[in-house]
């Protein structure tokens, strides 16, 4: 068993958040192969009592998305006090499979360098760990991929055309078809999502059956929703999923050791624009909303939404803005800091807060659009943000759920076709 890790810092108060909706499946023998690697830190009400307390000290996980749920179903996740998370093992043969697989890819004598590099791909794994009360009861203990987030959008994705193994009975085989016939041209199945919506600091929740109403046609704009912030498409997190989800291809390109079935990707990122500062790398601000009324009649500077610090104005009425923080809020600018010139010009400056590169353009608006929309103008200002500052997204895409891995000797191909189905659609949704 491998040793546990020193206990993390807790996340934010902030990151605290409520289940999502819904687990995977009716029955447990229908959703037992598939539980997510989700995890939060406990919120107020569990040390009140507000919220159960489970084993030892550990309570249900609070962003959770699919999978089975901790007092609805027999299994579920946990959270640790240590800040890992606890997924009960499955009856066997599922159970002992996947702590077999964790087991192989981590073991410290491996020398394989395929499975050292799965490791990148995967939650880190502690061993196994069972209640001093019920000693018979055993949890995988990982690594919670939420943990360092403080408003963690979370979107669990099931890869590849089948999601029953080749052992599967027929009923089996039914039984799962029927619930999404559309997974073998499709690929993949959103079974759930949770995304913070920074407009009004408030999260919305997706289940399954979300999931499964979506048809080829509409899964471009289903999935789409996981990255949107209630303001804007954060085009910055879909070009970083892009890449991450490029980087387990090439592995499953490069591999003919194992085929999954029934397996996921975790995809995490921030949500909150206080929590780091956030380039505005491909962001479209989407919703074109109108300056409140009165926001342009008060001082020369106006706080909004935070998205556009002012930081000084000059003689002919040119205004040095730093765009930073996010994308949830904007500083409006007095029309008068503009009356001296008809076509005053707005300068902004998008800092890379990583790289310390700066890039700059201007354009020019008008008083009467000051008067109006403003967003339209920043809009084309920041369609042309170069292409390289893609990779500033802090984002988590990880593999989960590995209780139908087989050993093989050719490629997988259901999962490769999984894979390159999500990034064309995650590519289309970047590119329009």
């Amino acid at each position: 068993m491998a040793t546990e890790p020193p206990r993390p810092a807790g996340r934010p108060e902030g990151g605290r958040g409520c289940c999502a909706g819904g687990g995977r499946g009716e029955t447990e023998e229908a959703e037992a192969a598939a539980q997510p690697v989700l995890g939060a830190s406990p919120g107020p009400a569990a040390a009140g009592g507000g919220r159960r307390r489970a084993l030892n000290g550990c309570v249900p996980l609070s962003h959770q998305v699919a999978g089975h749920m901790y007092g609805k179903d027999k299994g579920g996740i946990l959270q640790h006090p240590d800040g890992t998370v606890l997924k009960q093992l499955q009856p066997p043969p599922r159970g002992p499979r996947e702590q077999e697989f964790y087991n192989k890819v981590y073991d410290s004598d491996c020398c394989d360098s395929i499975l050292l590099e799965l490791r990148e791909y995967l939650p880190k794994y502690f061993g196994v760990w069972s209640p001093p009360t019920a000693p018979n009861d055993t949890y995988l203990k990982l690594e919670d991929v939420t943990r360092k987030f403080n408003k963690p959008c979370i979107m669990d994705v099931k890869i590849g055309q089948k999601s029953y193994d080749p052992y599967a009975s027929a009923e089996k085989i039914q039984q799962q078809v029927s619930k999404y016939p559309l997974m073998e041209e499709i690929g993949f199945l959103v079974l759930g999502m949770r995304v913070y919506h920074v407009s009004s600091d408030s999260y919305e929740t997706q289940n399954q059956h979300y999931g499964r109403s979506l048809t080829k046609e509409t899964v471009k704009d289903g999935i789409s929703k996981f990255f949107h912030s209630g303001y804007c498409l954060r085009k910055d997190v879909v070009a970083a999923s892009i890449q991450k989800v490029e980087k387990i291809l090439e592995w499953f390109e490069g591999q003919t050791q194992l085929n999954f079935y029934a397996s996921s990707l975790l995809f995490v990122y921030e949500g909150s624009c206080q929590a780091t500062t956030v380039r505005l790398s491909d962001v479209t601000l989407a919703e074109k909303r109108r300056v409140p009324k009165g926001l342009l009649s008060g001082g020369d500077v106006l706080e909004y939404n935070n998205n556009i610090n002012v930081i000084n104005s000059t003689e002919n009425g040119k205004i040095e803005a730093s765009v930073s923080k996010g994308l949830s809020k904007f500083y409006a600018l007095h029309k008068k800091a503009c009356s001296k010139r008809h076509h005053s010009q707005l300068s902004l400056k998008v800092e890379n807060s990583e790289q310390d590169n700066v890039w700059k353009t201007s354009t020019c608006i008008t008083q009467e659009h000051l008067n109006g929309n403003v967003l339209p103008q920043l809009e084309k200002v920041f369609y042309h943000v170069p292409a390289e500052t893609k990779e500033s997204a802090n984002v988590e895409v990880r593999m989960i759920d590995f209780a139908h891995v087989f050993p093989s000797n050719t490629k997988d191909e259901g999962y490769i076709y999984g894979l390159k189905n999500l990034i064309t659609v995650l590519q289309n949704i970047l590119d329009n």
